[in-house]
């Protein structure tokens, strides 16, 4: 299984594209090598999807030592079904989204995140 960076965000030339194969971003990458190179110690994530991989890359970086700030409205998920029962995706996303405050990661909009650029 594969994805493809939408054209809107292709990288350029100088920006580094790591592949990753697994919901945990530093798993089997050399992502934390990357970071740890360029003297990175906090880290905004968004993406897809909230239970997988935003989860998954949050908790790993947090144990990894570092900061994290989360954009909730710059992640997205899907309906989960749970013995039988339909969770619907904005329970699924706000379920994960408070797993993770506060000890994880800091909880922001993406308005908040522009207005600190």
């Amino acid at each position: 299984i594969g994805v493809e960076i939408n054209a809107l965000l292709n990288p350029l030339g100088s920006e580094k594209v790591i592949k990753k194969h697994f919901p945990n971003s530093f798993r089997e990458t050399n992502l934390l090598e990357e970071l740890q190179s360029a003297n990175i110690n906090h880290l905004t994530i968004c993406g897809a999807m909230s239970h997988l991989c935003v989860d998954a890359t949050t908790r790993a970086a947090f144990d990894l030592g570092f900061r994290c700030t989360l954009v909730t409205d710059a992640c997205a998920t899907r309906d989960l079904t749970f013995e039988g029962t339909k969770i619907p995706a904005d329970f699924v996303h706000g379920a994960f989204m408070a797993a993770l405050s506060p000890v994880y990661a800091r909880l922001k909009k993406t308005e908040e995140i522009m207005a600190q650029a």
